[in-house]
């Protein structure tokens, strides 16, 4: 039970985390093949790209939203805190990526 609950918040964590890491620095290749300022172009790119991450994590905005809605409204209670918790594991994964490249570029910065 424990491991199921872990591998569900793992899996949308981990998906908004490598997209928020992997949409900044590779967009920031484009920068650097422009002669511009890479660690700049990260630190911005890594804002912009929270909340495209989230919707990735959670796997569409139609699906989650229709569940959110049935456990609102339909009265399943469970469904809604799952969903809450699968949109908060995205949420803190994003976050985390944003603040691990925003460390890195300040450092060097």
């Amino acid at each position: 039970m424990l491991l199921r609950v872990a591998k569900e918040l793992l899996l949308p964590f981990c998906t908004a985390f490598g997209v928020v890491l992997g949409g900044s620095l590779l967009g920031s290749l484009a920068i650097v093949l422009t002669r511009g300022s890479p660690l700049a172009a990260i630190a911005d790119l890594s804002g912009k790209i929270r909340l495209w991450a989230i919707a990735v994590a959670i796997g569409g905005t139609f699906d989650t939203l229709t569940a959110l809605e049935s456990g609102l409204f339909g009265g399943q209670v469970f469904l809604l805190l799952r969903q809450g918790a699968v949109v908060a594991a995205a949420l803190f994964g994003a976050h985390a990526g944003y603040w691990l490249l925003a460390s890195l570029v300040n450092l060097r910065g």
